[in-house]
């Protein structure tokens, strides 16, 4: 009993410490504070950086992962999280991708950039429906396109730009540049504290080349602006998403893709349009966890990505 009743005031006893030791602290804090305001000293505070999460989320494609959302042939990502939001490809038919983003709930009218990444209208088709949406965007598109697509730009009120060359899209945002030599085709580069994240129309160069085309690009530096790419931010390839277009090739050719990606240290893929069903198998045999299964309406966030 003597043994019980000891253990208890010892108990309260360090409570009541711990309580008192925070009121003095409380105190004194605000004694500097009144101390400060009354001898005209100012008291600055620095806030911490927060970091920033990358948001990626598929809103058109022609493999299904939310049965809500309707699936065409076709290719489209929404990207969030960097100064502007992206749109990458706008997949074939422009209602159904308008249909998509409301049960999205994704607003048109956020996205601030449009790039298209290839001549294919399974990526380009859902341009003008979308424009009559949001016409205050800026359009990136390969210098090679036709005339046509490039009037329903300016027709709509909206900025082009015409890309030859690797350019800076927004801090820590690049495109490719037109890459390949018969179907001219541009890629997303995002460069994140985990590493690259490589988004893809269709990958007809190649999606080993636009990889090394990645990697060799950051290390030289693109931007106009800033010469270099941020120091601080990783130049490891941490994902390639998109489409591989990879769907008309056998298990061996396959094989030497997913060989020659994991050779350049890719950390995660994740293959979805023209990629193919083979191709999505042995990609995720060889990357396990780091496979990542995506359709229509999948979202990958990156933490703290910036």
């Amino acid at each position: 009993m003597y043994k019980l009743s000891g253990i208890i005031l010892f108990l309260m006893f360090t409570l009541l410490e711990v309580f008192l030791k925070g009121m003095r602290r409380f105190f004194n804090r605000k004694s500097f504070v009144i101390l400060g305001l009354l001898t005209g000293f100012t008291i600055s505070f620095t806030p911490l950086a927060i970091a920033k999460d990358l948001d990626l989320t598929i809103v058109y494609d022609n493999n299904t992962y939310n049965e809500k959302l309707e699936t065409r042939w076709g290719f489209s990502c929404l990207v969030e999280g960097l100064e502007k939001t992206i749109l990458f490809d706008v997949g074939g038919e422009g209602l159904v991708l308008l249909r998509n983003m409301e049960k999205l709930k994704i607003d048109p009218k956020k996205v601030d950039v449009v790039i298209l990444s290839h001549i294919h209208y399974d990526h380009i088709g859902g341009l003008s429906d979308f424009l009559r949406e949001n016409p205050l965007v800026t359009v990136y598109m390969p210098k090679s396109l036709p005339q046509s697509v490039k009037d329903k730009v300016k027709d709509a009120g909206a900025k082009l730009v015409e890309v030859h060359s690797s350019i800076e899209i927004c801090k820590n945002a690049y495109s490719t540049g037109e890459l390949g030599a018969w179907i001219k085709e541009e890629s997303l580069i995002i460069k994140t504290s985990k590493g690259m994240v490589i988004i893809t129309g269709c990958a007809h160069p190649g999606v080993v080349n636009i990889v090394e085309k990645a990697k060799e690009m950051l290390k030289s530096g693109v931007s106009p602006v800033r010469k270099k790419a941020p120091p601080e931010l990783s130049n490891e390839v941490y994902l390639v998403l998109g489409g591989f277009h990879l769907c008309w090739m056998n298990a061996w050719q396959v094989e030497r893709i997913v060989n020659g990606v994991k050779k350049e240290k890719v950390e995660r893929v994740a293959p979805c349009h023209c990629s193919g069903d083979l191709a999505r198998k042995l990609f995720e045999k060889a990357y396990g966890r780091d496979f990542i299964l995506i359709g229509c309406g999948k979202k990958i966030r990156i933490k703290d990505a910036f």
